[in-house]
């Protein structure tokens, strides 16, 4: 059979003008464009919790700073056995301890240690884990492995376990001391997030741009690597501020944490725990202080997490 000639097709291109660019296609210039944090941001802000979590904690903040704003009674003084487990009296509103002091300026004055431990121990822990895990997921190698090796140690003792222990030896025991002694413990949790963070940052595309036009790899680390993988240590670093407020109250309860002549609301529980059948509201004023501490940051941090996570965002 004869072959058959292969015809060419031509291709037809419609005038422009046939086409015109519709209102759909156009780029909008005017408009600036949006960072993750600005669209974190509005997620927020349109959370209730977060309003709610924020206004807790900015009073917290507060009470910590300026106690002297909240009550005039000073906490350890004008104690007398005569007003033991009393009840509310005018000028004295929650009562009175077992020893005859004031519950209330006891619970605002007791809000300065536990918050500073809480405060101390995350700012300690964020920056050890965000150092130590970017450099170990971005040059790997052995200080990789090293890194990772001796995070399994630390991950295999509790923190409070190994705060009990090393608490019990130290001679002296103050707000700084047991923010250091529960850094020590927990630093490896974000150590590893920031590091597997960093791991899936170190292979995208601005990066490998950087490399390519010859700039240093610490200027790489620092300016673009470290900035898009910290979402996540901030999320936990939120959590974790509530954990070690509890963890410090957890010392103090077991007489290993702040001594009794600093006030805090684990040293309170501590001692009201003898006069819980007859004055349980002894317990109850700083159990429900810390409570609402907690749950004040663990509200945020769930919020922030929702905000920063585009998968969380596109499932509401």
């Amino acid at each position: 059979m004869p072959s058959k000639k292969y015809t060419p097709q031509g291709h037809y291109v419609a005038p422009l003008e046939d086409t015109p660019i519709a209102p759909i296609d156009k780029l909008d210039e005017s408009q600036k464009a949006r960072s993750t944090w600005a669209d974190a941001w509005d997620a927020m802000r349109r959370r209730p919790a977060f309003w709610i979590s924020s206004v807790l904690i900015v009073l917290i903040v507060i009470i910590a700073l300026f106690p002297g704003l909240f009550t005039q009674v000073p906490p350890n003084s004008n104690c007398l056995l005569a007003n033991s487990n009393g009840g509310p009296q005018p000028g004295h509103p929650f009562g009175f301890t077992r020893q005859g002091c004031d519950v209330y300026s006891r619970l605002i004055h007791g809000t300065q240690a536990s918050v500073t431990v809480g405060l101390m121990a995350t700012i300690m822990v964020t920056v050890i884990g965000v150092v130590i895990g970017a450099l170990a997921g971005f040059y790997g190698g052995i200080l990789d492995s090293a890194v990772s090796r001796v995070g399994d140690i630390f991950f295999a003792i509790p923190t409070v376990l190994g705060a009990i222990v090393l608490m019990s030896v130290l001679p002296e025991r103050t707000p700084v001391t047991v923010a250091v002694v529960l850094g020590i413990f927990a630093w490896p949790q974000i150590a590893r997030i920031m590091r597997g963070a960093v791991l899936s940052a170190r292979n995208s595309d601005y990066v490998t741009a950087s490399v390519a036009l010859g700039v240093e790899r610490s200027k790489i680390l620092l300016r673009h690597v470290v900035p898009n993988s910290i979402a996540p240590v901030i999320v936990i670093a939120t959590v974790s501020l509530g954990t070690f407020i509890v963890a410090e109250a957890t010392l103090s309860f077991l007489g290993i944490g702040l001594p009794p002549s600093v006030m805090s609301w684990g040293n309170d529980i501590g001692q009201a725990r003898t006069s819980i059948r007859t004055s349980p509201q002894v317990l109850l004023y700083p159990a429900a202080a810390l409570s609402i501490t907690v749950l004040s940051f663990l509200m945020l941090g769930d919020v922030v997490r929702d905000a920063l996570d585009p998968k969380a965002r596109a499932r509401r």
